[in-house]
């Protein structure tokens, strides 16, 4: 009986903050105004809630064939996620005519100081 409990905390655990996860990329998605930033709080809060989610579910069931397929869908999320993200970040580049005018900061030039006047 206790071990049933354990399990059933852990696995409410990892939904929860699975889902907690997901609606935090959700409000970056909408707070953030350029297209790249949007992306990258939808990719990084969507493989990271997917694990979660994936893991409570893998809690859930046990050892069975059912964790097997969902620790490969885990798998399989986290090879497509970063590949679709990059491509779509692509062809925001190379489509998107205003994206030049951001400002770039190369890290071998060194800011200026200035001089205090004394």
């Amino acid at each position: 009986m206790a071990f049933e409990w354990c399990k059933f905390a852990l696995s409410a655990f990892f939904l929860i903050t699975g889902i907690l996860i997901m609606g935090v990329a959700v409000f970056g998605v909408n707070r953030f105004d350029r297209a790249l930033n949007r992306m990258h709080a939808a990719a990084m809060g969507d493989t990271l809630g997917i694990l979660f989610v994936i893991v409570g579910l893998m809690v859930i069931r046990g050892f069975s064939m059912d964790s097997l397929k969902l620790l490969l869908l885990i798998l399989f999320f986290w090879v497509a996620s970063p590949v679709s993200g990059h491509m779509i970040s692509r062809l925001e580049v190379t489509t998107n005519e205003n994206l030049t005018d951001l400002p770039v900061i190369d890290a071998d030039e060194q800011p200026e100081k200035k001089e205090e006047s004394e």
